[in-house]
């Protein structure tokens, strides 16, 4: 009997524990306002999961043109972004859902495209919540977390949040762009918190910037931030406090605090009053460093850091201006042609080159050779004698040669190291990149002003506008009736939209000597050599002959397209005649003929060599970005081939035959339009009848950049099997490392063949997305951003 009532007594304990553990996880349930499976997001509607008190959010926010992932604070009129997902792929349109599926993940979907993973779950998710503290959890059936945005942080953590050892913080790209910036904040394993660029190789201390010095207390610590603005470091066991990076805030207000690494490299501790007023905002409680030029890199490649008061500035080596002003990041590139560096016989390279100095500014040590030179003159006759030398450091005796680009460049007035850079010779110095006397010159006393002299001054002045006012008003009148005379006898039309020059048949007739000069055909028509007598120039002029379909439609394309284009890397349409049936295009002469001929012909004795050919590819690759970035409305040119590179004097290249081209909308970055271009330059999204983009083009110059490295077609039958198809020839020397195979006997630098190699296997990726802008594919060309390794193209065949 006693032992019945022990039983019953234990299963009614049992029971009621049991009653009381569920009713504990539901009310915990409804305090995480837990999200259930099957529940979605879109960008416009029920956007976002809120935490309980609706401070934090997770789902959707505006970034760029689209729309990002992550975790924000939505309870505060200043909205921040604390955590991202996927922070490097690009936004997604409005049209996209986040879904907490059925079967346990957490996935982005997009029409047209392969679901996104938000999470790395190793197991189905039950139910997920956003909880108050701004960690987004996901959990089991048995409600133990498997998985949290605390264990995954981008650039913040929050009170409560750790930093383990192995982990690291990434600065966002801009303030407005949440992608991997260009600093990092890295818990090493040594137990040493220290920062980083990107770009540099990790735990190498010549790189670092700013270092905890907690190095000595073991492996494992970790970074804690409270809720009172306390930064600190814990040392292996979680026990013993290593290290105050900033104190407890002391005050009795409710405030939010949050650790964030900065676009400027800096890291900070944050803190924002939970007040209702809507003008408050985020300071700053402590930050790790107060010289903004702290961070190695933050001006970017070729450009170096000048403390101004509180603020840093940033400037560019002398000979080189900003990639974009907005984001010294993307670095400086040169503003004068690099002329082909050739030293025979002991000739002096002065004749293209000189060194311009630039004082007191110190750069990270990358030379290629250490010269004992007892003064600054020698060192740069040492490098203008070099043709690798682009620039030299000279301090204490030692010169040392260097490539370009420089890194990590600040002035230091205290340093009295010398920087040599080699500009062209033309080059006149920047001041406003030299720190000399002349930042503040000295004052000049001032003359005072005789009456009579102002009075005539004055009175010249006003006489002198009146004249031209007069001038103006008659030379407007009059080229008014030229222009409605020119209007009344022809098809102005096309002239009032791309003021060009109109021409008769009679006069082009008699331009090309009856046209028995033929320079060239095409599949609309034949060019012949033209001498206009007027300025006394060479032209060439296109004879259309397919004049009643595609011939009108290219006609009508080309002097719309190019007729508005104004870029030293697009050939000049001067003028046009439509008179009748016939349609002929006027252009600009180049005189040495088209890539092609200088590529695939053996015989021409004009071929050009390696720098030659590099030049010609920033060259196209300049005029492809104008096209797409910098002409209004955007431009695709549709038919990107040797054929339509046209090369003037100097080896100046430029893009020619624009009458397959296709004009975007203002704020369109892809259209539907039938199969364009020439067969081996087509991208793959045309044949599978997909919207195209700019990325066609981007396609093309991939296939041509690797046939100017190579100097042979992309498609050569009477070649081996192995090297018949060229990209996949070329990429098979990369992945064996046997890149010099493409250039043969040629002498070449292999930095910069490598380089070349892998922007044309990136523009010529199957995936349209992989493949960079044209401003990418120009900054890798020139060698001012790193370049990663790429994947294997997918569509040797496909587009052939």
């Amino acid at each position: 009997m006693a032992i019945a009532t022990t039983l019953i007594f234990f299963l009614v304990i049992l029971s009621a524990s049991l009653h009381l553990h569920t009713n504990t996880v539901q009310a915990q349930q409804r305090r995480q306002s837990n999200i259930t499976l099957g529940s979605t997001l879109t960008p416009t509607t029920n956007s976002s999961w809120l935490s309980v008190s609706g401070l934090y959010a997770f789902g959707f926010y505006p970034e760029g043109n689209g729309y990002a992932v992550g975790v924000f604070l939505a309870g505060i009129l200043e909205k921040t972004v604390v955590w991202t997902a996927n922070r490097d792929n690009a936004p997604v349109p409005s049209n996209a859902t986040l879904v907490l599926t059925s079967d346990g993940r957490l996935v982005l979907q997009q029409p047209q495209s392969q679901d996104t993973d938000i999470t790395d779950l190793t197991q189905p998710a039950s139910y997920a919540s956003m909880l108050d503290s701004g960690n987004f959890v996901l959990y089991n059936y048995v409600h133990n977390i498997i998985w949290q945005s605390f264990d995954h942080p981008t650039d913040t953590i929050l009170p409560g949040q750790i930093l383990l050892a192995g982990h690291e913080l990434f600065s966002r790209a801009s303030e407005t762009n949440y992608s991997t910036g260009i600093f990092r904040l890295s818990m090493q394993q040594d137990g040493h918190l220290v920062q980083y660029p990107v770009s540099a190789p990790s735990y190498t201390a010549p790189y670092s910037y700013w270092a905890s010095g907690t190095n000595m207390y073991g492996d494992n610590c970790s970074l804690h931030l409270d809720g009172d603005g306390h930064l600190y470091m814990l040392n292996a066991t979680g026990t013993t406090n290593i290290k105050n990076l900033s104190d407890a805030e002391p005050t009795k207000e409710e405030k939010i605090y949050r650790m964030t690494i900065d676009v400027d490299g800096i890291f900070r501790v944050y803190s924002l009053r939970r007040t209702l007023d809507p003008k408050e905002k985020w300071s700053i409680w402590w930050n790790s460093s107060f010289d903004k030029c702290d961070p190695k890199g933050l001006c970017g490649l070729n450009g170096f850091c000048i403390s101004n008061d509180t603020e840093a500035e940033c400037r560019c080596l002398p000979g080189f201006v900003s990639v974009d002003p907005s984001s010294w990041a993307f670095g400086c590139v040169r503003n004068f042609i690099a002329e082909s560096c050739k030293i025979r016989n002991g000739d002096s390279n002065t004749k293209y080159y000189k060194m311009s100095p630039l004082e007191n500014t110190i750069w990270e040590d990358d030379s290629y050779s250490v010269l004992q030179l007892s003064s600054r003159k020698e060192c740069e006759d040492a490098c203008l004698q070099d043709c690798n030398c682009e620039a030299a450091l000279f301090k204490d005796q030692q010169c040392k040669k260097q490539r370009l680009p420089l890194r990590f460049g600040r002035r230091l007035l205290s340093d009295s190291n010398v920087a040599l850079i080699k500009v062209g010779e033309s080059f006149s110095p920047n001041t406003e990149g030299v720190p000399t006397r002349s930042d503040n010159p000295p004052k000049k006393p001032k003359k005072e002003l005789r009456l009579d002299i102002l009075i005539i001054g004055v009175s010249l002045l006003v006489f002198s506008l009146m004249m031209l006012a007069i001038s103006g008003i008659l030379m407007h009148r009059n080229h008014v009736w030229a222009y409605k005379k020119i209007s009344a006898e022809r098809n102005a039309k096309l002239g009032e939209e791309a003021a060009l020059r109109t021409f008769t048949f009679a006069e082009l007739e008699q331009v090309t000597n009856g046209f028995n000069q033929e320079l060239g055909r095409g599949a609309f028509g034949t060019v012949f050599k033209g001498f206009i007598s007027d300025n006394q120039k060479d032209v060439a002029v296109k004879r259309l002959e397919k004049v009643l379909t595609e011939g009108e439609q290219e006609f009508q394309t080309e002097i719309r397209v190019i007729g508005r284009t104004h870029h030293r890397n697009l050939v000049r349409l001067i003028g046009y005649c439509l008179e009748g049936p016939n349609r002929l295009l006027v252009y600009e002469y180049m005189s040495n003929g088209s890539l092609a001929d200088f590529l695939f012909t053996p015989e021409n004795e004009n071929r050009t060599d390696w720098d030659e050919r590099i030049g010609i590819a920033l060259d196209i690759a300049r005029g492809i970005l104008y096209l797409h970035e910098e002409c209004e409305p955007q431009i695709i040119h549709c038919d990107i081939k040797p054929q339509n590179i046209l090369i003037g004097g100097h080896a100046c290249a430029k893009i020619s035959d624009f009458g397959l081209a296709k004009l975007l909308k203002p704020n369109q970055t892809k259209t539907f339009t039938v199969i364009r271009g020439t067969r081996g330059y087509v991208a793959p999204e045309w044949h599978r009848k997909l919207p195209v983009t700019v990325k066609v083009d981007v396609y093309s110059f991939g296939v041509m950049l690797l046939e100017i490295i190579c100097c042979r077609k992309c498609l050569e039958l009477s070649f081996s099997e192995e090297e018949a198809v060229l990209e996949e020839w070329v990429y098979d020397c990369f992945q064996t490392k046997e890149l010099g195979k493409l250039v043969g006997n040629e002498d070449v630098e292999m930095r910069k063949l490598e380089r070349m190699v892998k922007v044309g296997l990136w523009c010529i990726q199957d995936e349209p997305s992989l493949r960079p802008s044209m401003k990418k594919v120009l900054l890798m060309l020139e060698g001012t951003v790193d370049i990663p390794i790429p994947p294997c193209p997918t569509s040797f065949l496909s587009a052939i």
